[in-house]
């Protein structure tokens, strides 16, 4: 039987194969990721867990070196010594080793009551802030035995330091003791969790580590872009992804860090081979499918080609024709299908009509909803316009390729803060950008959803500056003007063209403000009316007291606007230290 590839008994065997393929990769999708999920899960615990375990063990020494230091620091053979500032700086150390070795700590200091070296068995400078910032914390301390910790470098090496008073009987001195944090302490933590430990300085330099030399060496180059505290990131190490939790360890000025990796792909190893099973069954499946298929192949003769003769006045555009058979099997319902497909072709075409009339989804959903006719409605509306500055500076430096390329590269950026914040781009007008929040489809807070985009789009600018100055190209500024006011919204122009827009003095007034960006005295490059910051206020007031301020409205007086007998007041929008929320929806 030859069987050719238009043919309806290929086309179910391709349907079949496609399914059970679809069904085997599904169902390896999920096992894939559920074990990948599991596992990045488990590493996580284990992470955590070791992190935590790294603090047990270092409040665990440092509480025995706090106490064996506060018996040393009693014991009279010490005590006379310690407290006679005028001791002999090589008998000091002498005795500091000796209280070193008895402690078993790696490092003993002696300080003064301000935090003053007098005597180190290791190299430290004299007047070491972090050494008085440790005294100060004893200090501070209420109890019976006041003690600080904390870390510290000591030449080039990091060390967990405790300090206790030396009494007699009131504190007289400082015995700081502790231990170092190196590839020992590494190993030991390693062997206690199983998880791979570093310690990395904020240079980027390993000061300690259980990896191999050139998965360290990676680890470390990686590090400084990394946060000091990262819960759970994927770093690719010598050729392997591992996850990894960074913790800081702070150390005056010079914080480290403690960097703890576990490899995904030795933890995922004993699940790729259930994985590598269920391939083998997929394709088995897949096997059988396709001969179940062909055993229902067989040559068809009597639908076919009316449904074929249908599709093709389908596809020359007449969708009002319609199949008339009574049939209830699945030719039937494939002759149901294509009528309904008929008509969604149709409804298809009337959308795209009125798409052709209006960008925005809002508005095409509008339309579809209420028809594309002429007129409009009064409502309050946030406009907002955004204008590049020295644009025609620009035209004249730039070949026409090069400028639209730019302008386009700039209008994109602009575009999306504006379309996140949950405005619609009214249009383009060269350079400048006019955008609408509140209409056509009302939001409830569209003066804060504004002022959000518009601190948004600063921040777009100034990423896109980075590019372009390391692109060889001139950075471009902006000037934005933000009014809330109550204008006429609705389809503008004639039966055959419509356009979505508003009208009214507010938007003068926000093309007057954008304006008023580039008046030197003002320092800002967004201007809002006391309307729109009005409402951002009534905005806050509803997040709560609680919430966070996400800009800050700085009076600029009132302005004379162009047109317009009454000044305006304007305020200049500037951003808070915090990061600006947002306010879609």
């Amino acid at each position: 039987m030859r069987i050719s590839l238009r043919s309806f008994g290929v086309k179910l065997l391709l349907l079949l194969v496609l399914v059970v393929a679809a069904a085997q990769l599904g169902t390896f999708l999920i096992v894939s990721r559920a074990n990948r999920a599991e596992a990045r899960r488990q590493i996580a615990s284990d992470l955590i867990m070791a992190a935590g375990e790294f603090h047990r063990v270092v409040a665990y020494r440092n509480d025995i070196l706090a106490t064996g230091a506060s018996s040393a620091a009693g014991d009279y053979a010490y005590k006379p010594l310690f407290a006679n500032p005028a001791s002999d700086p090589a008998t000091l150390v002498s005795a500091l080793h000796s209280v070193r070795l008895r402690i078993h700590a790696d490092v003993a200091t002696l300080l003064t009551t301000e935090g003053n070296t007098l005597a180190c068995t290791a190299g430290i400078a004299p007047g070491s802030d972090v050494l008085r910032r440790f005294v100060a914390a004893a200090d501070a301390d209420p109890s019976p035995s006041p003690r600080a910790a904390g870390y510290h470098y000591l030449d080039h090496e990091l060390y967990s330091l405790v300090i206790v008073p030396v009494r007699a009987p009131d504190i007289v001195a400082w015995l700081a003791v502790g231990f170092r944090i190196d590839d020992a302490l590494a190993r030991w933590l390693k062997d206690l969790t199983r998880i791979e430990v570093s310690f990395v300085d904020q240079e980027g330099q390993l000061l300690a580590t259980t990896l191999a030399p050139t998965t360290a060496a990676a680890l470390a180059e990686t590090l400084p872009t990394l946060g000091r505290h990262t819960e759970m990131v994927t770093l690719p190490l010598a050729g392997e992804s591992a996850l990894v939790t960074t913790r800081r360890l702070p150390a005056g000025e010079h914080a480290a860090t403690l960097a703890l990796q576990f490899s995904l792909d030795e933890k995922l190893r004993p699940a790729l081979t259930t994985e590598r099973l269920l391939l083998v069954v997929g394709c088995g499946s897949l096997a059988f499918a396709a001969l179940l298929s062909l055993a229902f192949a067989r040559q068809l003769s009597r639908p076919i080609e009316a449904l074929a003769a249908h599709t093709r006045v389908i596809a020359a555009g007449d969708y009002a024709a319609r199949l008339t058979w009574d049939r209830s099997d699945e030719l039937g319902r494939l002759a149901d299908s294509l009528d309904a497909m008929s008509e969604g072709l149709a409804e298809r075409d009337r959308v795209r009509d009125l798409l052709d009339k209006n960008v925005s989804p809002a508005i095409a959903a509008q339309l579809l909803r209420e028809g594309a006719a002429l007129g409009g409605e009064e409502r309050e509306v946030t406009i907002l316009f955004a204008d590049l500055r020295g644009f025609t500076a620009l035209s004249e430096r730039l070949a026409p390729h090069e400028l639209l390329a730019l302008l386009n590269r700039y209008l994109d950026r602009m575009s999306r803060p504006i379309e996140q914040q949950g405005g619609i781009i009214d249009k383009f007008i060269g350079d400048a950008v006019m955008a609408l929040f509140g209409a056509p489809v009302a939001t409830s807070h569209p003066a804060a959803q504004a002022v959000t985009a518009a601190l948004a789009m600063q921040r777009a600018l100034a990423e896109l500056n980075v590019e372009l100055l390391a692109e060889g190209q001139p950075a471009l500024a902006l000037g934005i003007g933000i009014n809330t006011a109550r204008v006429v919204a609705g389809n503008i122009g004639s039966s055959r063209r419509l356009n979505y827009s508003v009208i009214g003095d507010g938007v003068n007034v926000a093309a007057r403000l954008q304006s008023l960006t580039r008046t030197a005295d003002y320092h800002t490059d967004i201007i809002a009316s006391a309307a729109t910051v009005t409402r951002c206020a009534e905005a806050a007031r509803e997040r709560g007291p609680a919430a966070p301020a996400d800009f800050i409205a700085r009076p600029l007086g009132h302005a004379a606007i162009r047109g317009r007998h009454e000044p305006v007041e304007i305020f200049a929008i500037e951003p808070t230290a915090l990061r600006v929320s947002s306010f879609a929806g």
